[in-house]
């Protein structure tokens, strides 16, 4: 059978007229929030170094890591402008990298950002997440954090590039999950390697105190492209999966699936709510360079302006169309559930082609 002609009536065949009137009424509330582009969540590359060398870094390949780091005060100069436009109670700052752990001034940052009114939180491979760091920025208002551990010791330091690289993000992880109050999860790359102990792999970061953790796959995108061994096949996705419905029916741990992709009928079975790319309409940064984007890992052709030669507020306001008005382009002209995905997340998209480099759908169902 052609390929065109299986995806006739998929609405129909994968999904219960319940399911489809949910999609329906979700995608209005994708094109309502479009439109309105309230930003939610900021992020800032602070640094281009960092201390490992993980095979997947999303970051753009072309990125030069020996960029030197953007001074303090033109972040913070565009904070303050962010906080006088909008409510700063209603944006989360997300300090990432490189390793942001790598700048000295983070306290700095944080006491300023929390003196303007926002909450910010980092992400980090934990590598250089010390007691002794960690109590001096949680003074400076580190609200929640992200810890980076990819499976047991040989598979995570095949991953991160870096011998020690698990005994210290073990220890970060047993750090922030100890924190009262803390917002924290630990995201897990799942791949060829590590695929078949997940259940393990839970019980051991349960027993060391992990409640939260997130599981996301590897994008042919920055470094990860040149590694086969990273992407699972369909079996394997439906087994990652299957296996994250069934945890979080069992609600022994908060267990759910990274932002990557439609999923078909396993939405609202793996995450919280229906898939929605919020790329430049709820998520913005300031990335190493100043170049104003939506996330860091997104290709650096859709880079929108730049905080030397353009006002954030300005550019937020009226660029970023390609992100709020998605179009219809190469796979996804014909696909009946388009305006439920909309091309999937903006890093699958590149700016010298059409439609996305990946569809999870199709991988899933065609």
């Amino acid at each position: 059978m052609q390929k065109g002609n299986k995806r006739s009536g998929i609405k129909q065949n994968l999904f219960s007229w319940r399911q489809r009137v949910a999609l329906d009424f979700h995608a209005l509330y994708v094109q309502y929030e479009a439109k309105i582009h309230e930003l939610q969540y900021f992020f800032w590359e602070c640094t281009a170094r960092c201390n490992l060398a993980c095979l997947h870094c999303g970051s753009d390949c072309r990125v030069d890591n020996t960029l030197k780091d953007m001074p303090l005060n033109d972040f913070l100069n565009v904070c303050k402008n962010v906080s006088e436009k909008y409510d700063p109670s209603n944006i989360m700052m997300v300090v990432t990298g490189g390793e942001p752990l790598l700048r000295k001034d983070l306290e700095e940052m944080g006491n300023a950002l929390v003196a303007m009114g926002f909450s910010w939180g980092m992400v980090t491979n934990g590598f250089l997440l010390t007691n002794e760091r960690f109590r001096s920025l949680r003074r400076a208002g580190l609200s929640s954090i992200t810890i980076s551990l990819d499976g047991f010791e040989k598979e995570h330091q095949w991953l991160r590039g870096i011998k020690g690289s698990f005994s210290r993000a073990v220890e970060a992880a047993q750090l922030v999950a100890s924190e009262s109050g803390m917002i924290y999860d630990v995201v897990t790359c799942v791949n060829q390697k590590n695929i078949h102990y997940l259940n393990d792999f839970k019980n051991f970061l349960q027993s060391i105190g992990v409640k939260y953790w997130r599981l996301f796959v590897i994008d042919p995108i920055g470094r990860a492209r040149y590694h086969d061994e990273l992407f699972l096949n369909k079996e394997q996705l439906h087994t990652l999966l299957g296996f994250i419905a069934s945890e979080r029916e069992k609600g022994e741990m908060k267990v759910s699936f990274g932002c990557d992709g439609f999923l078909g009928g396993y939405e609202r079975k793996v995450r919280d709510g229906f898939f929605f790319c919020r790329a430049g309409i709820h998520v913005a940064s300031v990335l190493a360079n100043g170049d104003i984007g939506a996330c860091p890992n997104i290709h650096r052709g859709f880079v929108q302006g730049n905080i030397y030669t353009d006002d954030f507020i300005e550019v937020w306001e009226k660029r970023f169309k390609i992100f709020r008005n998605r179009k219809r382009e190469g796979q996804c002209r014909t696909c009946e559930i388009w305006s439920w995905c909309r091309g999937d997340g903006m890093h699958l998209h590149e700016p010298d082609r059409e439609g996305p480099i990946h569809c999870y759908f199709r991988q899933l169902y065609l």
